[in-house]
């Protein structure tokens, strides 16, 4: 299970409802040793650190004037994701926020600037893309086994998180909505197997003006909605591959695939990106239907594998498979699918950002390389 790299210490700001991904999460990693959390609600923190053995809950100045912790998860709200990566940037330790990397791109500009100004990481979750799953689809992929990709699908499908999450109000405002909230995951997944993305279009419409909550404890509570929450989109890679993309809050069910890739030498069925796991399925010339392929690599957890291998690369000098211009990269595919609509026409995206070096097959659970 265990790496020979030294611990690195983390801390973690922010201990709502995804906090528990990344606490469970990395106690995989024998490199990462998570050894404070803040919170604005105080007694949440300390309840939190409590629940899971963490040796101090504090404040956010506290967490990050303690010299021993190096990197900084930021699990705060959307529009707080940017100036508090810029807290932690600006306090001389390496960032890790959750999705999205900022709610525009010239916040997340600024963060990339204050990033390299300090020689410091940014990275940016998901990092789901590290699982067996989507692992082994690259895999699958670079190995020739459907040719060149010339096109693919992908669909995120749903009708909102008001019936689950106890505060989804973030959901509905600018920033959210299923594209800044979900589409991370499917565009991380395929800037993974494609590379990043070269231009993009799209319609997209907010259907219901309201959402009423009905998950505990605000049963009832009407929330405006400012942001689109229907989206298609077609999204042009560089390497000729293009992607009809549809992410939607809207749609109570479907029976459309979360993604499929379409090469000269056979198709692939991928699973659902917002996971690690999941069955991947090909279709080539010659066989009958799909066929599953087991998978080659270990489970790498729900959160986790991006804040450790951040942790390795710090250690033995090497960029993360999750740079700096990755999550910028995916926040200005998002933001221009957006503006795309409004302004009738395809947009050039003019960020990019490295491939992710692939997962080696047959690491163990917890390993990183």
């Amino acid at each position: 299970m265990a790496t020979s790299l030294p611990k690195t210490k983390v801390g973690i700001i922010g201990t709502g409802a995804i906090s528990g991904a990344y606490f469970d999460g990395l106690k995989l990693y024998s490199n990462i040793e998570v050894s404070a959390c803040a919170d604005l609600d105080t007694a949440r923190a300390k309840s939190v650190a409590e629940k899971y053995g963490i040796a101090k809950a504090c404040s956010v100045e506290e967490l990050l004037a303690d010299k021993e912790i190096q990197i900084v998860i930021n699990l705060t709200i959307p529009k707080a994701h940017a100036p508090v990566n810029m807290q932690i940037l600006n306090a001389g330790k390496h960032a890790y926020c959750e999705k999205p990397f900022a709610t525009n791109k010239d916040e997340g500009q600024k963060v990339l600037d204050l990033a390299k100004l300090k020689n410091l990481f940014v990275g940016c979750a998901p990092d789901t893309y590290m699982g067996p799953g989507q692992q082994l689809a690259r895999k699958l992929l670079d190995d020739g086994f459907i040719g060149q990709p010339i096109g693919g699908v992908c669909n995120m499908i749903c009708h909102g998180h008001e019936s689950w999450h106890p505060s989804p109000e973030f959901y509905y405002e600018v920033g959210g909505g299923p594209l800044f909230d979900m589409g991370p995951y499917y565009i991380n997944a395929l800037i993974n197997l494609l590379g990043p993305v070269k231009r993009v279009t799209s319609s997209a419409q907010t259907s219901f003006a309201e959402r009423t909550i009905t998950s505990q404890p605000k049963h009832g509570k009407v929330v405006k909605v400012e942001t689109p929450t229907h989206i298609s989109a077609v999204l042009d890679f560089h390497n000729g591959c293009v992607i009809s993309m549809l992410m939607t809050f809207d749609v109570w069910g479907s029976t459309l695939p979360n993604i499929e890739l379409y090469g000269t030498g056979g198709s692939m069925s991928i699973p659902d990106p917002n996971g690690t796991g999941g069955v991947v399925k090909l279709s080539r010339p010659g066989t009958d239907g799909w066929h599953s392929v087991p998978h080659l690599h270990a489970d790498c957890g729900f959160r986790g594998f991006g804040v450790a291998d951040m942790a390795a690369a710090i250690h033995l000098k090497r960029t993360p498979r999750m740079a700096n211009e990755l999550g910028f990269h995916a926040l200005d595919v998002m933001q221009s699918i957006l503006e795309a609509s409004e302004q009738g026409r395809h947009i050039e995206i003019k960020s990019t950002c490295p491939r992710p070096k692939a997962v080696p097959a047959g690491m163990r659970q917890g390993q990183v390389d």
